[in-house]
């Protein structure tokens, strides 16, 4: 895997944003600091025993996914606290401030520690293929214009050199059902996808093409971790309506779900 080389008795640590660190001692403090500095201070060279043939044939990973995050808090400043505090273990690529202010954190080519538990479409090491976006809201406010215009530059330049898919343009509660939420239910969506980035609905179905339509399959298919097939169709629902509601997946839910697979299926068509 490229990117950094991880402690074997660690790794599982690293991999969950907002761990408790009150176990590490001070060493290890300091190697985490290291680590989001860019790994330079850990060991590169092979295990004993290695014949060690270097080859110039490799690069740095491509993201596949952005995420978007919401900070859940009240400023910027203290989101870029948290984000580069070792001790917390959780960052991201970039921040906005509510401002429209662009801050970077962690270069693209690097693993950062933003999505922790997580699945879509049969990825679950998220961290490992994607880039991301943390935006300064408490996550129950509307999301100011200028942030969101910065956000859309943003994710024009990152489709530019990365190629990543439009479908893959995913909040946080789409990869981590029942355990994230954010971004919250006044995230344009729908604007994004006017913009060519992630998935909408563009023609309803018929309803009876929909009424026979299984709701968990329909979400696996998308790209939901099913598991929890009730955390899966929540999150589905605030993504795409803007609701937090509960229950049974209605005709309306299916519609939508047929729409969504249509859409995707016309997306991935060369």
């Amino acid at each position: 895997m490229n990117g950094c080389r991880w402690p074997p008795a660690r790794r599982r640590r690293h991999t969950h944003e907002r761990s408790s660190s009150s176990w590490l001692p001070a060493a290890a403090l300091a190697l985490a600091a290291s680590i989001v500095a860019g790994c330079d201070t850990l060991p590169a060279g092979p295990a004993a025993g290695v014949v060690s043939v270097p080859s110039p044939n490799h690069n740095a990973r491509r993201p596949n996914f952005i995420i978007i995050h919401d900070t859940t808090g009240s400023s910027a400043e203290h989101a870029l606290q948290t984000l580069t505090d070792p001790a917390r273990q959780v960052s991201s690529h970039y921040l906005i401030g509510r401002d429209g202010t662009l801050y970077q954190l962690v270069d693209e080519d690097r693993r950062a520690w933003h999505a922790g538990a997580s699945y879509w479409g049969g990825t679950t090491d998220i961290n490992s293929a994607s880039i991301g976006i943390e935006l300064d809201n408490t996550g129950a406010e509307p999301y100011p214009e200028a942030q969101i215009v910065r956000l859309l530059q943003l994710l024009q330049d990152l489709r530019q050199r990365h190629r990543i898919p439009a479908n893959n343009v995913l909040g946080h509660g789409d990869i981590a059902p029942g355990r994230k939420v954010d971004p919250g239910r006044q995230f344009p969506w729908q604007r994004l996808a006017a913009d060519g980035f992630g998935l909408w609905c563009r023609e309803q179905p018929p309803e009876q093409d929909a009424a026979a339509l299984d709701p968990s399959l329909a979400l696996q298919a998308i790209g939901y971790d099913v598991a929890d097939p009730a955390a899966a169709l929540a999150a589905f629902r605030r993504h795409f309506l803007g609701v937090d509601v509960a229950g049974e997946a209605s005709l309306a839910d299916r519609q939508l779900l047929l729409c969504l697979l249509i859409e995707k299926r016309r997306k991935a068509a060369p």
